[in-house]
């Protein structure tokens, strides 16, 4: 009898395995026909993690320190430590906090810069981190395409010239991601004269599904006219509870009332996961 019950608990155990892999398996490749969108809850910074179709992965930005490993670990297998492009929108301390981490944990193949540099210990600390890694450092310039694999490919926007002797966030990546009928836009800290002037760039191609508002939700940013030409059904804002900048501001919000998109906030839901089939976008 004794061998029996062992016989049976290991046939057991066997069985919850197989059950697990094949529950993984399902939702595996029900997802992979989408594009997922994480805007991981970082406190008080940005971190973006693209999954395309393909299984192809890219981050943009990485937070002010090491919390976007944690929420990464969240957002992908254990034993995935690939992330195939880094975009870095600007040198701020809440953007790119994190990449040294990442750097130091995940293979990634590529990572784009805008070309602005800064006189800190966490921007020294990043390019020691980039020195050190095998990924190929590339300059983001208006018209850059970045192709995901799986129909996701993502534009940048801006910057359009050399911006090395300007205001790091003067000098943030704008850019916009593709997917079928669905559009998401990514700002960075864009300030607003860099929406305005997007906005004479672009006008209404501007459209987007998804909106990652700027500087977490700063008067500097979110301008009415670049909310009104990107036209989002949602917007995301990305900032830390009870930060001490009182992001996001009263002003923005407004704006973003009257626009009649859905906000949402990292700091009230933690991290965000909206989806794309090519058609539409919705949360998770």
């Amino acid at each position: 009898m004794p061998l029996v019950k062992k016989y049976l608990k290991a046939a057991t155990l066997a069985f919850l395995i197989l059950a697990n892999l094949f529950i993984w398996n399902i939702a595996w490749s029900s997802s992979n026909s989408k594009l997922l969108v994480y805007f991981l809850n970082v406190d008080q910074g940005d971190a973006i993690l693209i999954k395309a179709p393909s299984g192809n992965k890219m981050l943009i930005d990485g937070g002010p320190g090491s919390i976007v490993l944690e929420e990464l670990s969240k957002a992908l297998a254990f034993y995935d430590r690939k992330i195939e492009v880094i975009l870095a929108t600007h040198p701020d301390a809440d953007h790119i906090g994190g990449l040294p981490g990442v750097l130091e944990r995940y293979e990634v193949d590529f990572i784009i810069e805008p070309g602005v540099s800064a006189d800190t210990r966490i921007f020294e600390s990043f390019e020691k981190s980039l020195g050190n890694s095998k990924a190929q450092k590339l300059l983001a310039r208006r018209g850059m395409k970045v192709d995901l694999g799986g129909g996701a490919v993502l534009v940048v926007l801006f910057p359009d010239r050399e911006l090395s002797k300007v205001d790091p966030n003067d000098a943030s990546i704008v850019a916009k991601l593709f997917f079928g009928e669905t559009d998401f836009m990514f700002t960075g800290d864009a300030p607003l004269k860099i929406e305005q002037y997007l906005v004479s760039l672009d006008g209404e191609n501007l459209k987007s599904d998804v909106l990652k508002t700027g500087h977490h939700g700063s008067q500097t940013s979110t301008s009415e006219i670049f909310v009104n030409q990107v036209a989002p059904e949602y917007v995301v804002l990305s900032a830390g509870k009870d930060n001490k900048y009182g992001h996001p501001h009263s002003e923005v919000l407004e704006i973003l009332r009257k626009s009649q998109a859905r906000i949402l906030g990292t700091y009230e839901l933690g991290t965000i996961l909206i989806k794309s089939d090519g058609e539409k976008v919705y949360l998770k």
